[in-house]
């Protein structure tokens, strides 16, 4: 079974990854001699496959466990959904010994541990990550958060989890889409860290999306160990850590402007990625046989590479970049590829080459007939 550590001095936790790991939850959390309370954070589409096994693996070890349901997606993650979570914790009479179950994807792991982070100031939490972008992305590294009207994930805290359950079984049953999604962070990792890994990928994705057991299992792991390679040397995004965000400047606006409901984050990331493949090229020399290999792997793996914005569409796409959490003095800041396995980040871009890359990603008929 693979087993990555993330290093953080006294804060280091495991990953686990495997197939068949929700059954021993309950026997994981009582070796972390977390307390004998324990709420399960979830979602209505979750629940109904993966909170009884749960529930039953953490009674079984000795726990009360709570379940708390939230509604299913984006619009999960408001200050509302973590109020009533609070509500609940509390009629329960939750301590500071006692902890939390994230048990979901991106957004229930998210909203799941600031609710952790902030309630009692801190009590521990564990994420069990169902989706294979959470898996590989947002379970691992301690950022929580939630999203405001304004902007994604502008309310949070960096609060790291006290161990990661990958149960690669939970990737069977994903949707066709939500699988894909995931795959874009994935790539992401190939882009920004490791070009071999993007090279395998290229080799390697019609079999990933047969969801081979064997590339799965690789993908996850070399994924998991690049970014705990990477959160280990800069855990609050003070500097290294910022290159995990290629893609997601664009990508959030992308969010933010259609509602959080025509994209998935792993769609809009993935158009987000091939727009900065374009910027990277005008800003750093990036090989045009590079960035149409970015842009390849994407269709390959059949993402979106393209947007439809009119001309507001357009200025609100802007606005709503300057709201994102890199901005510095006013500023966006980008990080940028000078080739496959190389990035950079802090860079500044001119208002009219991000225009020039979405250009570039806008929707348009005549190439469908190419």
């Amino acid at each position: 079974m693979p087993l990555v550590k993330v290093s953080l001095g006294t804060r280091s936790y495991n990953i686990k990854i495997g197939g068949s790991l929700l059954p021993g939850l309950g026997a994981d959390c009582a070796a972390l001699k977390l307390g004998q309370k324990c709420a399960v954070i979830t979602d209505t589409n979750v629940a109904a496959r993966y909170a009884k096994p749960a529930l039953a693996s953490l009674n079984r070890a000795g726990f009360e466990p709570l379940l708390i349901t939230v509604p299913a997606g984006e619009t999960a993650k408001r200050l509302k959904q973590v109020e009533a979570c609070y509500n609940q914790l509390a009629a329960n009479r939750m301590e500071r010994k006692s902890f939390i179950v994230a048990l979901g994807g991106g957004v229930v792991g998210d909203l799941a541990g600031f609710v952790a982070a902030s309630y009692l100031r801190g009590i521990p939490f564990v994420q069990v990550p169902t989706t294979l972008l959470a898996q590989v992305d947002s379970s691992v590294g301690g950022k929580t958060g939630v999203n405001l009207a304004a902007g994604k994930n502008l309310v949070g805290a960096f609060y790291q989890p006290r161990l990661v359950l990958c149960d690669l079984n939970a990737l069977r049953t994903l949707p066709e889409r939500e699988f894909r999604a995931g795959l874009a962070e994935v790539i992401k990792y190939g882009i920004i860290y490791d070009a071999d890994l993007f090279v395998r990928l290229e080799r390697d994705m019609p079999k990933i999306l047969r969801r081979d057991a064997a590339s799965l299992a690789h993908i996850v792991a070399r994924s998991c160990e690049i970014k705990a390679d990477v959160v280990s040397q800069d855990e609050t995004e003070s500097g290294l850590r910022a290159i995990l965000n290629f893609g997601h400047t664009i990508g959030h606006a992308i969010e933010a402007i259609t509602a959080y409901g025509r994209y998935l984050h792993g769609e809009a990331i993935s158009i987000g990625q091939v727009a900065a493949a374009h910027l990277s090229a005008e800003r750093l020399g990036l090989s045009t046989d590079e960035v149409e290999r970015i842009r390849a792997l994407f269709v390959t793996a059949g993402l979106p590479v393209e947007l439809k914005l009119s001309a507001s569409q357009r200025g609100g796409l802007l606005a709503a970049m300057t709201l994102d959490k890199k901005v510095s003095a006013g500023e966006i800041k980008f990080v940028l590829a000078e080739r496959l396995g190389k990035v950079t980040w802090g860079q500044k871009v001119p208002s009219a080459s991000v225009q020039r890359a979405l250009d570039l990603v806008q929707f348009k008929p005549d190439r469908r007939k190419r």
